[in-house]
């Protein structure tokens, strides 16, 4: 991107454990709470050049490995694949020229 000079988007997945702890998730956490340091810390070094970074945070989603996982959860509540695909689509569209350096939180109806 800065070769091309022509600007660009990225954009991170974190997740909530990156902002809100949680018992026995503390290196997964620790993890995610790197990839929004990044997130932020690149959107500052590259805002002049036109580079967009910006990061998505999705809740649990509902996907079968987590509706396995914990089968007495409210599945209907947790975001889909496809909610959290629509946010990076928008934040990675050519359209999106006011976002950067944010954290789009997916978190379906909890």
């Amino acid at each position: 991107m800065r070769a091309g000079g022509l600007g660009g988007r990225l954009v991170n997945v974190g997740a909530m454990p990156a902002v809100h702890p949680a018992a026995g998730m503390t290196a997964y956490g620790a993890s995610k709470a790197a990839v929004v340091n990044l997130t932020q810390g690149l959107a500052a070094e590259l805002a002049g050049e036109g580079i967009y970074v910006n990061a998505v945070i999705p809740s649990i989603m509902d996907t079968p490995a987590n509706r396995a996982a914990m089968p007495d959860a409210d599945h209907e509540a947790w975001p889909s694949v496809d909610d959290v695909a629509a946010q990076i689509v928008d934040l990675a569209s050519p359209r999106n020229r006011v976002t950067r350096g944010s954290l789009a939180f997916v978190l379906g109806q909890t």
